[in-house]
């Protein structure tokens, strides 16, 4: 078994925890994680968000959004997303599974995230009105530390990425840690 079929198994084999009833009352959104491999190691593909968009504006995140009427599943939620952000083919994006939904408390959005291996290099369009970056980072160089981060005079205790002058927080950062949680305990030092 490959390393992309023993994270597709544990993903599959694992019921993803739920925000709960206290969070019925925030909007549903989800997003892809974007994993894929280039020399030899792993990869995430996080997006850095435009000034122009309502909420998260600046932040580092994954591609994704609010629920629309139109939509059958959270899932195609986080592909259609994908597409209108970063145009990102649903048919290219090989599925690993769920993780745990997280909450963003500032804004009230419970966020379903789906792991997905897409080829790389990929012939990305980037929505500017969106997205400003796509920012490649190795799952080696993801080293998660407890920190504080301050935004709009809100302060963030918790999990924080750095890499490269980019700061990954909040839910982002919860999701990262979660998805390398599963990571390392199924290819240890090979996903790195």
């Amino acid at each position: 078994m490959d390393d992309i079929d023993a994270i597709k198994k544990t993903l599959h084999a694992r019921r993803p925890r739920t925000a709960g009833e206290a969070y019925s009352h925030y909007m549903r959104s989800a997003v892809l994680i974007p994993l894929f491999i280039e020399n030899g190691g792993y990869k995430i593909l996080f997006t850095e968000r435009s000034h122009n968009v309502e909420h998260h504006k600046g932040q580092i995140s994954f591609p994704g959004g609010v629920v629309d009427k139109k939509d059958k599943s959270f899932l195609e939620t986080a592909l259609r997303e994908s597409y209108e952000e970063i145009g990102l083919l649903s048919e290219d994006v090989e599925i690993l599974g769920q993780l745990d939904e997280e909450c963003t408390v500032t804004s009230h959005f419970v966020i379903h995230p789906f792991a997905g291996l897409i080829p790389y290099p990929y012939p990305f369009r980037i929505n500017r009105d969106e997205v400003e970056s796509l920012i490649a980072i190795p799952v080696r160089s993801l080293s998660g530390k407890q920190d504080l981060v301050t935004v709009d005079d809100l302060t963030y205790h918790g999990t924080i990425y750095e890499y490269e002058g980019y700061t990954i927080w909040g839910a982002t950062a919860s999701i990262t840690e979660n998805l390398i949680r599963i990571i390392n305990e199924n290819l240890g030092s090979s996903g790195k």
